[in-house]
């Protein structure tokens, strides 16, 4: 795109945040006194590292971004869509426009942290300024710690301040709609196709984003139960940012303590990466790293395909490769499998959900599997085994979630449990505490 004028701008930089209304840094870039572009890079580092030319999370992006562009055509200016590498694209851009300022949420993931500080140097070398805000949780960074100023590493107590914390006015919106007429006015710009991008669609249909009153109201008594609509499937729309958090929260609050305590969950592991990044690659409790792990590859794959004999794990397992999405009990009984009945390295497990998920977050997803290893924050003892059989018995009682997505349980042709739950069990206690004890 040649230059369009000299006149000054701001960009305002979508990432997870894919929406126009109650946006923190979108409102902040229409109240700075220069037009607004708004602008959404697709990442080459993170399309590269994709394996799946079907990938249903760069499908609801895009998607997304469609929609969007809608959207924006009706106020009278347009997305700015680019491929490549977000330092590169920006040297672009500062070719082609006179940008004074770059508006943007945080994000709390390594990587992320060190792109926005590439970017920002860049932008402050050519006399422009780099604006981030919290918008993806209720309370980020240093806003909730422990009386000494220190962060919080055990969930129950980080709980009890946040919610001490909170006012309406964490809750409140950010009215951008008012400040529509600051878009800088510009003719609809072209969006790369999913095969321009390097992908295939799905063609999957994905979650809605409205959050039913009854399905808060009854989510304590409800959630924990695969086989029926217990739970919101809001996941994947926070996890993009297609709804906003303090709407959710609002909703929550009114309706479901149990609910709302969840994306306390949420707010509580976006902190603890943010202050502890080490957990992107290693346990929390770093004297878990000495755990020796089993690693059998061959087990690992009759994990990940659903044939592990325990009925439970394999229908969370084949409802995961089938639909991208597991529900959250059994995610957590398919953790505790992994890591205690088969000794197989959480990390392995972290990064089949990473590569599976459509809604996967770095923050949660490592933080869930660092509980069911035991390594983690507030994490349960190593010495706590998950039974699956009683897990199964209790949680899916009729068996419809099971027959659902292992049709073949109870015939010929289902393998027999690949492990003793018993000897497992004792397995996995003797060789935590030979671990641990060798890191003393």
């Amino acid at each position: 795109m040649s230059k369009p004028s000299s006149a000054p701008v701001a960009l305002f930089w979508y990432r997870r945040d894919l929406r126009l209304n109650d946006n923190a840094g979108l409102y902040h870039a229409l109240r700075s006194g220069f037009p607004v572009l708004p602008v959404f890079i697709f990442d080459q580092t993170i399309l590269d590292a994709l394996d799946d030319k079907h990938d249903r999370r760069l499908e609801f992006i895009h998607n997304t971004v469609l929609e969007m562009q809608q959207e924006f055509r009706k106020i009278g200016t347009s997305l700015l869509v680019r491929y490549g590498k977000p330092l590169d694209i920006y040297r672009d851009l500062l070719k082609e426009f006179n940008i004074q300022a770059v508006f943007t949420n945080y994000d709390y993931e390594v990587y992320a942290k060190e792109r926005d500080k590439a970017v920002a140097d860049l932008l402050s070398e050519n006399g422009a300024e780099f604006h981030a805000y919290k918008d993806q949780t209720i309370f980020d960074r240093d806003e909730v710690l422990t009386g000494s100023g220190s962060p919080y590493t055990v969930f129950t107590p980080y709980s009890r301040n946040w919610h001490h914390k909170l006012t309406d006015f964490h809750l409140k919106s950010y009215p951008t709609k008012k400040y529509y007429a600051n878009f800088l006015k510009t003719a609809s710009l072209p969006i790369p196709t999913l095969e321009e991008l390097g992908f295939k669609p799905v063609k999957e249909p994905f979650p809605g984003k409205t959050v039913q009153s009854d399905l808060l109201k009854n989510y304590k008594e409800t959630r924990d139960f695969p086989a029926i609509q217990g739970t919101s499937e809001l996941s994947i729309h926070l996890r993009f940012g297609t709804i906003s958090i303090r709407e959710l929260a609002r909703k929550a609050k009114e309706h479901n303590f149990t609910f709302l305590n969840e994306l306390v969950w949420r707010d509580f592991y976006f902190q603890v990466l943010d202050h502890f990044p080490h957990v992107e690659k290693y346990s929390f409790r770093r004297e878990y790293d000495g755990v020796p792990w089993r690693n059998n590859e061959d087990e690992f794959q009759r994990w990940c395909e659903g044939r592990t004999g325990y009925p439970i794990v394999d229908a969370g397992m084949r409802q995961l490769n089938e639909i991208g999405w597991m529900h959250n009990r059994v995610r957590m009984i398919t953790a505790s499998f992994l890591c205690k009945h088969l000794l197989i390295d959480w990390r392995w497990g972290e990064a089949y959900f990473a590569k599976k998920l459509r809604d996967y977050d770095l923050s949660a997803n490592n933080g869930g599997w660092q509980w069911a290893a035991g390594s983690g924050t507030d994490a349960a003892p190593y010495f706590r085994v998950f039974n699956p059989t009683l897990q199964a018995q209790k949680f899916d009682p009729k068996g419809e979630y099971i027959r659902r997505w292992v049709p073949e349980f109870n015939s010929l042709n289902y393998p027999e449990p690949m492990v003793e739950h018993t000897m497992a069990r004792n397995r996995a206690i003797e060789t935590y505490k030979k671990g641990l004890a060798a890191a003393k």
